[in-house]
């Protein structure tokens, strides 16, 4: 699937892009009709020091729709992780929907 990655305010380096690409591209063995998709790479400035200051968020465009999931964690590689695992949920339930319209 093509991915646009933005890291805002710093730059990703090569083993995180991969790593985020593959975690994606596992989406589409439960379904295989992503248009494209956009991952944002931020570092969040807490005013206390907690260690969640990683976010992903990551966008997947399907024929008329959007899924989004946006996480925090202590790595990107934690919230990519969380990112995809919320993502992979929402796809199933738009699966059972896209079928259910069409069943009915």
């Amino acid at each position: 699937m093509k991915l646009d990655i933005q890291s805002i305010h710093f730059t990703a380096d090569q083993k995180l892009i991969e790593f985020i690409q593959q975690k994606v591209d596992k989406l589409e063995t439960f379904y295989d009709r992503f248009v494209d998709g956009e991952v944002f790479l931020r570092v969040q400035k807490n005013s206390d020091n907690s260690r969640d200051n990683k976010v992903v968020e990551i966008k997947l465009r399907l024929p008329g729709d959007t899924l989004v999931a946006k996480k925090h964690g202590v790595s990107f590689e934690a919230a990519t992780d969380e990112a995809t695992e919320s993502l992979r949920r929402q796809v199933k339930k738009y699966k059972e929907k896209i079928l259910d319209k069409s069943g009915a």
